[in-house]
């Protein structure tokens, strides 16, 4: 039997045996654990682009192809939630996931009582720049707009830039009126139109920060730490959540509707919520795990390792983007949970923003 993973925004730790194949270790130990063939496809660059492309099977009540998506909390996720095209989730069958989530990832306000999610990996959206153009330490939102970055800023089309960009401005997204979002997206418009920002990215933007493009940009946190640690040809890379705040989000994976093998999904679900699990995936992509006892297994694998691999760990093991600190923590907005028709409003007010 076969379980589709679709995963937005994080890889699992991909690795190659002595044939040059790719590995997933711990998917591997699910699948020589259990029995269940996993079916692993990355198929998610945008949360909005890959829900359209799901939309016409779930509203024709059709099996969509993956009997796991991961999606982030925020507007996508919301729709799938109110019109029905998530599977509730049986929690007799994730001992795990209720033995071990941390307090944060229980009962979010996305998702009372984890009816439909459970949590993949956390992170933060915050600035990202490279020394190499820039000499100084992107601390604030307003270096997004001195001129000498001009052509050179890149912000995300997606949710997390009208919600950061109402948080800079002193609005909490949380509480934020259709006045607000009319606030953030003439400042997006206005951003885009005097060519100070390069374009609005999803996916994409790491591409273009790479090669680049960008020398400031928004960006995910593991993102830029990953690449930090493990390709040496990104060494200039730094992140900051800058001092008047990031996003905090939530990647979940949840089981569509008419899913072929809904059992077998929860159990993968379930499988990543093992502390020594949780761990093994947080050393590989430097992301807040929803496993907060997995930190202790990356310290002592930190203190056991030797030579890069040590210092590599321990800046894992260090990190508050990875292991977040009250002072950080109190920094980071989360993003409003929307009733009625201000889903459509919102989208509405946006999208053509990202597009044009």
């Amino acid at each position: 039997m076969d379980d589709d993973l679709a995963l937005t925004r994080l890889e699992m730790e991909l690795g190659k045996d002595d044939q040059g194949n790719p590995i997933r270790p711990t998917l591997d130990a699910f699948v020589e654990e259990t029995g269940i063939e996993v079916t692993y496809r990355a198929d998610i660059n945008d949360n909005a682009e890959f829900f359209a492309q799901i939309r016409p099977a779930l509203e024709a009540e059709q099996d969509t192809g993956h009997d796991i998506i991961v999606i982030t909390n925020g507007s996508q996720l919301t729709e799938l939630r109110q019109r029905g095209f998530l599977i509730a989730l049986d929690h007799s069958l994730t001992p795990n996931f209720n033995a071990n989530a941390g307090p944060s990832f229980v009962d979010p306000a996305f998702d009372p009582g984890n009816e439909f999610t459970m949590a993949w990996q956390s992170g933060m959206t915050g600035l990202a720049w490279n020394t190499k153009f820039v000499d100084e330490d992107i601390t604030s939102f307003e270096q997004l707009l001195d001129p000498k970055y001009k052509g050179k800023v890149g912000l995300m089309g997606n949710d997390d830039t009208p919600n950061l960009v109402m948080g800079w401005l002193g609005i909490d997204p949380v509480t934020s009126t259709p006045d607000d979002w009319q606030t953030a997206a003439d400042w997006m418009i206005q951003a885009r139109d005097s060519g100070q920002i390069r374009k609005f990215y999803v996916q994409d933007y790491l591409t273009a920060f790479q090669q680049e493009d960008l020398w400031v940009t928004m960006a995910w946190s593991g993102d830029i730490i990953n690449n930090f640690l493990y390709e040496k040809a990104y060494q200039t890379f730094r992140f900051e959540v800058p001092q008047e705040g990031g996003m905090i989000w939530v990647d979940n994976m949840c089981i569509p509707t008419k899913a072929a093998n809904p059992y077998g999904a929860i159990q993968v679900m379930d499988w990543y919520f093992q502390p020594d699990i949780a761990a093994q995936l947080t050393e590989w992509n430097a992301y807040v795990s929803p496993v907060p006892t997995g930190g202790e297994i990356v310290q002592a694998d930190a203190d056991a390792a030797q030579g890069g691999n040590q210092e590599i760990l321990q800046t894992i093991a260090s990190s508050p983007y990875v292991f977040p600190t009250p002072e950080l923590e109190s920094r980071l907005y989360s993003y409003r949970e929307f009733s009625g028709e201000e889903l459509e409003q919102w989208n509405d007010l946006f999208q053509s923003i990202y597009v044009s």
